[in-house]
């Protein structure tokens, strides 16, 4: 499947979840067994040869994602969560997104000392999100080798918070 067709099975919903918004549900990219399926083989592609032991997955929708890629790359698979989620300790990162603020949370021990992870979520918009589990990751002292998103929201610039790494995204809007 081609990045045009691909890009075909993301829903838009408008004013979610507050008005003036207009939500990418991939749901409907997930419930098309072909489009999961070709998203997972490029971010296989664009990421077999970069030596990554660890993928971290964001909450919600890039466990989905970074579970499947683990599985395909057959690295580990760790997470990052909501406040008061994780059962160990952890580190927290609070955050700015495109409608509010937020804070993530992951195990101290998630990441061992110079492992190389790639940090996966299913949209960057702002790029508060992933720089918070950017910023987690070094703060744990393992390596963040890429950023990988299914999506970018471009008119938000995103990327502008993450120039110093290596951020892909399949699909820009």
């Amino acid at each position: 499947m081609d990045k045009a067709t691909l890009k075909e099975t993301i829903r838009d919903v408008a004013d979610f979840p507050k008005p003036g918004i207009i939500f990418k549900d991939i749901t409907t990219l997930l419930n098309n067994p072909e489009a999961f399926a070709a998203t997972i083989d490029i971010f296989h592609d664009h990421y077999k040869d970069k030596n990554i032991q660890k993928i971290l997955g964001i909450e919600a929708r890039g466990f989905i994602f970074g579970s499947a890629l683990a599985y395909k790359l057959q690295t580990g698979l760790n997470i990052f969560r909501k406040p008061g989620k994780l059962p160990y300790k952890t580190f927290s990162n609070t955050y700015e997104l495109e409608y509010g603020t937020d804070t993530i949370e992951i195990h101290t021990d998630a990441v061992a000392k110079n492992e190389r992870v790639l940090i996966i979520d299913d949209l960057i918009a702002t790029g508060g999100t992933a720089r918070a589990a950017a910023d987690l990751v070094q703060r744990i002292g393992g390596t963040v080798v890429g950023l990988a998103f299914v999506m970018e929201l471009s008119f938000l610039h995103g990327t502008d918070k993450l120039k110093d790494y290596d951020v892909y995204s399949i699909l820009t809007f």
